[in-house]
């Protein structure tokens, strides 16, 4: 059984209306290039809350779960940020670098824009993977972007888990459980027992007829360290 979700990673690049689009959707070309992994390129270059939108249904239909927001230069402030609001998965924000080369009438500024964004996203209280330096040229980003990929694997499979403990509290009895705060901040729904529910449990499964064929897998698995054969019907109880 695999259960390691599989990162499907969009790029979509943003644009101040003010700079020339076609910085952002060179810069954008460049990192798809470059970059060694699947990558899908959105089209669609955000400038307002319209193309923020339009964005957000092609890589939805492209059934990307995870994002990179690319500021190819300064980035408009709210519609990139709303990117992170709306898109249901992680999202990583980069931008270009301002002396990368690649500039249009003299102007390709991103670093400041990166600034800017990561403010906003804090006002927002919008959770995003910013790298600790941010800014790049194509071969830089295409390698926070193989960095990003293990985070986004890490947040798509918690956010969608569900733990089911056996404590010494009764269950639905979260006031002692303040170290789960976190936990419900990544999303993972807990369902929490106690010691009692689990002995129940384990009465309830005694000669239960998928013993002796899960006893039997066990002794498979430990082989020559098979030491206590006489455990084994009860773990597999314990299992079941």
């Amino acid at each position: 059984m695999n259960n390691i979700p599989v990162v499907k990673l969009g790029l979509i690049a943003v644009s101040r209306d003010c700079f020339p689009i076609q910085l952002s959707e060179k810069r954008r070309a460049a990192i798809k290039e470059t970059y060694k992994g699947e990558l899908y390129e959105c089209p669609v270059t955000v400038e307002n809350e319209k193309d923020m939108e339009k964005a957000l249904e092609d890589v939805n239909k492209a059934e990307c779960n995870a994002l990179v927001v690319f500021l190819g230069n300064f980035g408009p402030e709210t519609p990139e940020t709303l990117i992170a609001e709306r898109f249901d998965g992680p999202c990583m924000y980069v931008a270009a670098a301002e002396g990368d080369g690649d500039m249009i009438n003299g102007r390709g500024d991103a670093y400041c824009g990166m600034l800017n964004c990561s403010y906003n996203l804090k006002m927002r209280h919008l959770k995003a993977y910013i790298p600790e330096y941010p800014v790049g040229t194509a071969d830089d980003i295409a390698k926070m972007i193989a960095d990003f990929v293990p985070v986004a694997r890490a947040v798509i499979g918690v956010s969608n888990l569900k733990i089911i403990t056996f404590g010494p509290r009764p269950q639905d009895f979260f006031a002692c459980n303040a170290p789960i705060k976190q936990l419900y901040n990544l999303g993972v729904e807990i369902e929490e027992n106690s010691e009692l529910d689990l002995f129940e449990a384990f009465n309830k499964h005694e000669g239960d007829e998928r013993i002796p064929e899960i006893v039997k897998e066990m002794e498979e698995e430990l082989g020559a360290g098979n030491k206590k054969p006489e455990v084994l019907s009860k773990l597999a109880q314990y299992e079941l």
